[in-house]
């Protein structure tokens, strides 16, 4: 009373086996008999899950099992028992994968007999292919699982899925779910890029890209809620609008930098004009183009404003022009006489400005500040007509507005004799055997 029976012993058992790796654990369950051995116990799960022999590690009633004892001597008597199994590495074990592929097609050929222990002198030397094994835990793979069933590692990169191979229905279905699965993927994304890309044409449309999370600005120092910053386009640095503006308004310089200065970097950036119109009122604005116009006036060469009273009207002139039409007060400028003498040649409008000085004070001022410029070797007098002329710049070859002589602007004589052009044996003898006119010629001829 109290002993196994001989039929009981007979029966299987229903032993619930803990696996567990390095990585992960399962629960499985085994169909044992009381006199089963460990060696026949690692055989079984070998053929039914493909984890090799050499890497199993049987842990019963907190004992490391031997390959002669059976599990009733270990304490599995009945169903629900419980034991252990740990799996180690093929690397920990020294598994390698010819030696694994070879037991395992072992184990197939003999699938059926009854179990013993387990012996790979047996192998013979061409089996048939079952599938790949897991370089982790050794689990026999069916060919075409991307990664291991078991513990989801890779599987081999030169690992071929056999010619011959057919998948079963399991295996379809899961590579129907795996292919439908990779098509909702890459829709989904087709659609964030959509999205992405509606969002980036409604913010090109925009004149100020907003913050979309909260930050410092980097010159008041302050938070700026989502929203209510400004995100530069050129360099993408942010800063409140409270800063910007007053960045634009103060501004001296035609473009308007990023601000952004730190101890390693100093941005040169700028800000657009649709950020800069976006960021002040009306009249801020035609502030700073009023400014921004008087700046690229005051740097650009050849430049010449209008000589209209308060007028903002400008140009940059080249040699062979001698006039300039305000396009705002459309006032006719004399390039030469660097005045407005509509009606008049120079030569008139000089005669009557000697004439006007002895009672007129603006007159004679400016009639004054021909003879200045006469002085200072900045105009002269034609050699034929007489009237006051000015280079505007480039080469030293110029002609009078009047009498349209040509001159020598360094000699102040004619650049030709009375033969005209080509003439020099009464003119300027520039580049006659290789000699200058004059030290400070700026290619006269």
């Amino acid at each position: 009373a109290g002993g196994t029976s001989v039929t009981g012993a007979l029966l299987p058992l229903s032993m619930k086996v803990h696996v567990e790796d390095a990585s992960c654990s399962a629960s499985i369950m085994a169909r044992v008999h009381t006199h089963t051995t460990i060696a026949a116990l690692r055989h079984q799960v070998f053929q039914d899950y493909g984890f090799h022999p050499t890497v199993q590690r049987w842990i019963i009633g907190q004992c490391l099992c031997v390959d002669d004892r059976t599990v009733g001597s270990y304490g599995i008597r009945k169903d629900g028992d419980t034991a252990f199994l740990y799996l180690l590495s093929a690397k920990g074990a020294n598994l390698s994968e010819q030696r694994y592929k070879e037991d395992k097609d072992w184990v197939v050929l003999t699938a059926g007999q009854e179990l013993g222990p387990f012996c790979p002198q047996l192998t013979p030397a061409h089996r048939p292919c079952a599938g790949w094994s897991c370089p982790t835990c050794t689990f026999i793979n069916k060919p075409t699982r991307p990664g291991c069933e078991m513990c989801s590692t890779d599987r081999p990169a030169g690992y071929v899925v056999p010619v011959s191979y057919r998948p079963d229905d399991v295996e379809m279905w899961r590579m129907q779910q795996e292919k439908e699965g990779i098509l909702q993927y890459q829709k989904a994304l087709e659609q964030e890029r959509l999205h992405n890309f509606q969002q980036l044409c409604q913010l090109e449309e925009e004149a100020l890209v907003p913050n979309q999370q909260e930050m410092e600005c980097r010159i008041c120092y302050l938070k700026v809620e989502p929203g209510n910053g400004v995100l530069l386009r050129e360099c993408l640095h942010s800063f409140c609008r409270a800063c910007l503006r007053q960045l634009v308004n103060c501004s001296q310089d035609p473009q308007v930098s990023c601000p952004f200065r730190d101890d390693y970097y100093a941005c040169t950036s700028h800000l657009q004009d649709r950020e800069i119109r976006a960021l002040v009122t009306q009249e801020e604005y035609e502030r700073f183009l009023e400014r921004r116009l008087a700046v690229a006036e005051s740097r650009a060469q050849n430049s010449y404003h209008c000589r209209t009273a308060d007028c903002l009207g400008w140009c940059v002139y080249e040699d062979d022009v001698n006039e300039f039409r305000c396009p705002i007060c459309w006032a006719l400028n004399c390039l030469v006489c660097k005045a407005i003498h509509e009606g008049m040649n120079c030569k008139q409008y000089q005669d009557k400005l000697k004439s006007q000085a002895h009672h007129d004070a603006a007159a004679r001022e400016t009639n004054n500040m021909l003879k200045m410029l006469v002085q200072l070797g900045e105009a002269m007098h034609c050699p034929a007509c007489r009237i006051v002329v000015q280079k505007k710049g480039g080469c030293d070859w110029i002609r009078c507005p009047v009498c349209q002589t040509e001159i020598c602007w360094v000699t102040k004589g004619p650049r030709w004799g009375p033969g005209g052009h080509g003439d020099i044996s009464g003119g300027c003898r520039c580049n006659v055997n290789g000699v200058r006119c004059h030290r400070l010629c700026q290619n006269c001829h």
